[in-house]
């Protein structure tokens, strides 16, 4: 298992291979659909952006509500496909990493290999082990949209698997 400290470096991007198991530690966002739409209406009205998209990690998913003594609820993947409409649009801005479970359309793993970015997946129905990753929670944007909010979320040994690589190479068809 290799342990990632997000974010990463291009060359370190570049030597993940579809199929490797990682442990990603540092900042994260969670955004699922309603706040991918918002984002990308905010960019094409050149409003600006809650949080930088320049090496981002984007964690498609939206948190249970934590309960007393937790810093996070149960937060597993949300199926990627979802955000098939908005992903290439974020990757051509910066983002440089998105966590989801399921496959991705050619154009997404297309604008992945173009950007020299990567997709991760997490591992659906493990929501409550996630959870116990996230050191800290903070909703940077969307407040209204409760568990679709904007999230930034400080995580330590997050486990996933590269799912497409940033040639392209692809475990999850």
């Amino acid at each position: 298992m290799k342990k990632i400290t997000l974010p990463m470096n291009r060359e370190e991007i570049g030597s993940l291979r579809a199929g490797d198991t990682v442990q990603l530690t540092g900042t994260i966002y969670t955004a699922r659909d309603a706040a991918h739409k918002r984002l990308v209406a905010m960019i094409e009205s050149n409003k600006p952006l809650p949080f930088s998209l320049k090496d981002a990690a984007i964690y498609y998913a939206g948190p249970c509500p934590a309960k007393p003594g937790q810093v996070f609820g149960s937060c597993g993947p949300t199926t990627s496909g979802r955000m098939n409409a908005y992903a290439p649009k974020l990757f051509d801005l910066g983002v440089q990493c998105t966590i989801g479970k399921g496959p991705l359309s050619k154009e997404v793993i297309g604008s992945i290999v173009e950007n020299n970015a990567i997709y991760f997946c997490a591992t659906g129905g493990a929501g409550a082990l996630i959870s116990k990753c996230v050191e800290s929670a903070e909703i940077v944007a969307f407040g209204d949209l409760g568990a679709e909010a904007i999230t930034r979320l400080a995580v330590r040994d997050f486990p996933a698997v590269v799912g497409v690589d940033s040639k392209g190479n692809n475990i999850v068809r």
